[in-house]
């Protein structure tokens, strides 16, 4: 073998070797898809996301219920009765009532007369189960709604999957955590126009393509075991959904905290306009493109 050939067998040797992932790096991309194929199983799943088929704001006394187009909360074509019953809205609180000869249940009992109805805030919201559909009151900035879902939805049943940009090591960042004596008020906007008040016990700090970075975390209650950021990069509007993105990251760690980008996901919003999801705070918008995680759900970007 010639003096040339020897050197090009070397250095094809050595170019294999670099390029060759290694063992910890395909079990990093197996923990990532693993994860993207779990995300895209919830939303699909019963009850999830893309089950959502309807958000009525409820006002004072009855708000009758049913598929005829007459009710309040107009139900699916075929997924119920015309008249099946009434959500009685009172001083904050939320009485269903069924119509004679309507069958539903809540954890699983048959409902035989006037039922207070928990809302989402309380922690375990009552869960109306009506054929294919449940009803259940939320609380959004002192309004209450009832949020119906409907596993014959179809959005879930047209779902073309989700899309993903490749997964790039290089945006798992491990940031600086600046931490706060005390955690800070932080309001956050949501769809809705309205704004709510999250605790923030302090923000990320690091450094993406040559950018200086800062994002916010909140804690979505006291006890919560994951840091959650909402955020929009320069990608927003452009490859993925324009309203911007969800993470979540385990808590700090002697003042370090890892961000996985290429778990960045959209919130429900990008799928139902039935959905009330937070937006991302001033603070939180990126000055780079973080090419990285969820993409927008066919193609459709912008808000």
């Amino acid at each position: 073998m010639t003096t040339t050939m020897k050197n090009l067998t070397i250095l094809t040797v050595l170019g294999a070797l670099v390029a060759a992932p290694t063992v910890a790096d395909e079990a990093y991309r197996a923990e990532v898809q693993e994860w993207r194929d779990q995300r895209e199983a919830r939303l699909k799943a019963d009850g999830g996301w893309l089950t959502l088929a309807g958000l009525f704001w409820l006002k004072e006394g009855p708000n009758r219920f049913g598929t005829h187009p007459a009710s309040d909360i107009v139900l699916p074509e075929g997924s119920a009765p015309a008249r099946a019953g009434s959500f009685n809205f009172a001083a904050g609180r939320t009485t269903l009532n069924l119509a004679s000869g309507v069958a539903g249940t809540i954890d699983g009992q048959a409902i035989t007369g006037p039922r207070s109805m928990r809302p989402d805030t309380s922690g375990e919201p009552d869960v109306l189960e009506l054929g294919s559909l449940t009803m259940y009151v939320i609380e959004r900035g002192g309004r209450f709604g009832i949020r119906v879902k409907d596993k014959n939805s179809p959005v879930r049943r047209d779902f073309s999957g989700l899309s993903w940009f490749p997964i790039d090591e290089a945006y798992r960042v491990e940031a600086r955590w600046v931490s706060y004596p005390v955690p800070r008020p932080l309001t956050v906007p949501n769809v809705l126009g309205e704004t709510t008040t999250m605790p923030s016990p302090g923000h990320a700090e690091f450094e993406l393509h040559g950018e200086a970075v800062r994002l916010d975390g909140v804690l979505e209650d006291p006890q919560s075991l994951e840091l959650f950021f909402i955020l929009r990069d320069r990608t927003s509007g452009e490859s993925t959904y324009g309203s911007g993105r969800f993470l979540y990251s385990d808590l700090p760690r002697q003042g370090r905290v890892v961000l996985d980008f290429n778990k960045a996901y959209n919130p429900p919003c990008a799928f139902t306009p039935y959905a009330t999801c937070p937006l991302p705070p001033k603070q939180n918008w990126l000055p780079v493109a973080v090419r990285a995680g969820e993409k927008a759900y066919g193609g459709r970007a912008a808000h």
